[in-house]
Parts: C-alpha cells; structure tokens; sequence
C-alpha cells in the first residue's frame, strides 16, 4: 500500500522556520522525484520545491528561493521541506508527491499557519 505521511505544519509568527516531512512507503522511493506542493485558500495548488530521484538537482518556486530548502534521505524514504523566514503568504496545506513517469502518488497534506 502505497503512502506518504507528511508531518511537522503548524502555526509559527512571521520571520519564524518549520521543517515538513514526508515519510514514503509502498513504492521505490529512490526511483522517484519527490515534490512539495501548496495550495492557499481560493487558489489553485502550485509546485514550491522538488528534488530528483539522485538528489542532485534541486527546483524552487520563485516566491520560495532562497529561504526554502528540499532534501530527500533515500534510506529513510523521507523528503524534507525546511522553511524560513516565513511570512503570512506562505500560509496553505502543503503537499507531498511523488512521480515517476505516469506513476504518481499524493500525501494528505499537513497545515502551515504563518500569523502573529
């Protein structure tokens, strides 16, 4: 059964960091591009960060370079997201994915709350 648990939102003040992860199970996780997505409230979900199967190459949303980090350990099946330097327009339910040419898998998504 294929799954991906992510893990670590929650409410943090504008300025402040969270780290999100994703835990996988069920499928080669190696062989996978790994992808963090968000989507706010009214607006279409978008690609913020992803990372090739090897962890060599690295892509971010312009909205997020430089204060977002993707990471990936392929011996704990598990894709990172750190965050800094949040302010409230980072505010959405981010998501996991995962894709290998048409195969692609979805966590449930976890909750990030940037307010004072």
């Amino acid at each position: 059964q294929v799954q991906l648990v992510e893990s670590g939102g929650g409410l943090v003040q504008p300025g402040g960091s969270l780290r999100l992860s994703c835990a996988a199970s069920g499928f080669t996780f190696s062989a996978f591009r790994l992808s963090w997505y968000r989507q706010a409230p009214g607006k279409d979900r978008e690609l913020v960060a992803s990372i090739e199967s090897t962890g060599g190459t690295t892509n971010y949303a312009s909205s997020v370079k430089g204060r977002f980090t993707i990471s990936r350990d392929n011996v704990k099946n598990t894709v990172y997201l750190q965050m800094k330097s949040l302010n409230p327009e980072d505010t959405a339910v981010y998501y996991c994915n995962a894709r290998r040419l048409m195969v692609v898998h979805w966590g449930q998504g976890t909750q990030v709350t940037v307010s004072s």
